[in-house]
């Protein structure tokens, strides 16, 4: 046994292991009983902060709790656009790297430069949630404009 703890060296290939297995999807079981969270879906403006830390354990201990009684679980993942507030971060970003504005780029590369912008962005969240061990089902993540969704928004 080492002497101390190393998290990285337990947590991650547990976590791989349990998302591979599908332990955190729904068991399809329409006999029982269902129960889902959705998730308030963190702005991809930024990275998460200890109140989503907070709010995100406290869903993950109601959902694993309603799971290990039985019941067909979904805790639905998403991250939400910020409209505005992501435009703000982008056209900085593009400023202080390349010294233009989005004008400069025009609608839609400039839309281009957002999606590229959320992709990593977003990509940071949700290793952040999965670092917190969260018991989503990934494969229903979702982003406030993918297509579909973003007419109801």
């Amino acid at each position: 046994m080492e002497k101390t703890y190393n998290p990285q060296d337990i947590e991650q290939p547990l976590y791989e292991h349990w998302e591979k297995q599908g332990y955190f999807k729904p068991n399809g079981d329409e006999s029982k009983e269902s129960f889902c969270i959705m998730i308030p879906p963190p702005n991809v403006t930024g990275s998460l902060h200890m109140g989503h830390a907070f709010q995100q354990t406290i869903m993950d201990t109601m959902i694993r709790y309603q799971r290990m009684q039985g019941k067909n679980t979904l805790w639905q993942v998403g991250t939400d656009h910020a409209g505005i507030a992501t435009q703000m971060v982008v056209e900085r970003k593009i400023a202080a790297e390349e010294g233009k504005t989005r004008h400069d780029y025009g609608r839609d590369a400039f839309i281009d430069k957002i999606w590229q912008w959320k992709a990593e962005s977003g990509g940071t969240i949700t290793r952040q949630m999965r670092r917190l061990g969260n018991s989503v089902d990934w494969e229903r993540e979702r982003f406030t404009m993918d297509e579909g969704l973003s007419n109801a928004v």
